[in-house]
Order: structure tokens, then C-alpha cells, then sequence
């Protein structure tokens, strides 16, 4: 079976953004607009995270997030503003298939119990943001779109949200958020081992190529934003693409 290959689309509003290392979120577009053309792709899965409501202390944005959930083919995730099981309730009932959960599991592990044990360990992601200390050596836990320091230990946190019940780990790294530099591979390798459900790598890609790195590395899937938006990983020009069947066929099948 290959791996997944998956867009994360930002969202700001009804706008959909792309960030710098969680900074100077750029308008690229309309996100229905881009899910129509990630239709037209037959991509694996999309996921959609909101990357301000829950900073801003804002409900999710239940009109926009059905109409996307009406638009797309594929399956999908969907993450900003999940606070409590009830809105990850009217979530799935709009037809999003994941709900991705970042700064609530810090405050409320508990809320992943509540959803899995109604809908599914499949249908709960975990996202954990990872960004350089301030000595640049170790990566710290952040929530709250990197503003607040979760004081975990990244291994620590990806076992304390499995025996929760997560059914998958999305990691992020920050630093490399939108920057072309290439998945954390040396990360991967270095939590690969602690992690029993699929794990995500998000931040950095740059091609076909470094998803494959990244996937010998030990991670289970690749997501990427910036490399799915901009034609070529050049930010001045804005794309929406998604490699060909045969070209994932023929360089991510590992076996």
C-alpha cells in the first residue's frame, strides 16, 4: 500500500493563508476553490486547519467547514477552535471525517477519550508543534500556534496522547514551516520508535524526493502546504498542484 500523501490547507476566516515558520500568514486564495481542484487530482486526503481560531478564542467556522466537507471527493481532517466534544460532534456531523486536536490536549487530554470511544481512534488526530529552544540544540512542544511552551518532552507527549487514545500523531516543525528546507528527518528517526499509531511529518517538504526521505526516516504518511501551493517552492508564484498517481506509484512505493 503506498503512503498517504496529504495537503494541509491553512485557513484564515474564509480565506485560505500560507505561513512562514506560524508567521505573516499570505492570502493565497479561496479554500473551496482549492478543494475543487484537489478533487480534480484524486488526492489521498485533505485537512484543513484553521490557524487563528483558537488563538482568538473562536468557535470553528461550522458554515465554511460544511461547505468544504460538501465539496471534497477525498476524506477529510479538519483542526481550529476544537474546545469540546460537542463541537467535535458537529464537526463529524457536517461529513469531516478527522478532527486534528492541538492546544485543547494540553489543557483537556481527556476530550481525546471522549471522542474515540464515540467515533473511532481513526477519527482523532493529535498535532504536535515542535520549535527550536532558545540554545537552537532541542525541540520543545508548543500549542497555541507556537505561543505557548506546553513544558512535554516531545516522546513523552506522543506516549501520554496514544495511551489517551490518539489514532495519529501530526508533527510539525516549525522552523521549517513553509521554508523549503526539507522534512526533519533526523527528527523522525529519533521519535520513529516511540510512535504506534501512523505518524504524519509536516513542515519543510520540498518534493517527491524528500516525502521519500521522510518516509524511510519512519514516518507513515507525508503532509505538506507551501510545496502543494507555490509552483516550483517559489512563493512568488502560486500553483495549486499535486504529483501525478504514477509518479507517487513510482517513488514512495517502499517495498
Amino acid at each position: 500500500m503506498l503512503p498517504r500523501v496529504i495537503p494541509i490547507l491553512g485557513i484564515d476566516g474564509n480565506r485560505l493563508v500560507k505561513t512562514v515558520k506560524f508567521q505573516a500568514p499570505r492570502y493565497i486564495g479561496d479554500p473551496l476553490n482549492a478543494i475543487k481542484i484537489f478533487n480534480n487530482k484524486m488526492v489521498d486526503e485533505i485537512a484543513i486547519i484553521d490557524i487563528r481560531a483558537t488563538k482568538n478564542g473562536q468557535d470553528p467556522n461550522y458554515k465554511l467547514i460544511g461547505e468544504m466537507a460538501e465539496e471534497c471527493f477525498s476524506p477529510l481532517s479538519y483542526g481550529g477552535g476544537v474546545r469540546t466534544f460537542e463541537q467535535a460532534k458537529r464537526i463529524f456531523d457536517l461529513g469531516v471525517e478527522k478532527v486534528i486536536l492541538n492546544s485543547i490536549v494540553f489543557e483537556n487530554p481527556d476530550i481525546i477519550r471522549q471522542i474515540t470511544e464515540s467515533y473511532g481512534s481513526q477519527s482523532c488526530v493529535v498535532s504536535l508543534d515542535v520549535i527550536k529552544n532558545v540554545f537552537g540544540r532541542q525541540k520543545k512542544v508548543v500549542y497555541q500556534s507556537g505561543s505557548k511552551n506546553s513544558g512535554m518532552d516531545l516522546i513523552n507527549a506522543i506516549k501520554r496522547f496514544q495511551n489517551k487514545g490518539a489514532g495519529e500523531i501530526l508533527l510539525q516543525d516549525i522552523n521549517r514551516d513553509g521554508t523549503f528546507l526539507g522534512y526533519n528527518v533526523d527528527l523522525i528517526k529519533i521519535i520513529k520508535d516511540s510512535v504506534d499509531v501512523p505518524l504524519v511529518v509536516l513542515g519543510g517538504c520540498n518534493g517527491i524526493k524528500n516525502m521519500k526521505e521522510a518516509l524511510y526516516a519512519g514516518a507513515d504518511a507525508v503532509a505538506a502546504s507551501s510545496y502543494f501551493v507555490f509552483r516550483n517552492n517559489n512563493p512568488e508564484s502560486i500553483l495549486i498542484h499535486y504529483p501525478a498517481y504514477d509518479i507517487i506509484n513510482k517513488e514512495l512505493d517502499l517495498q
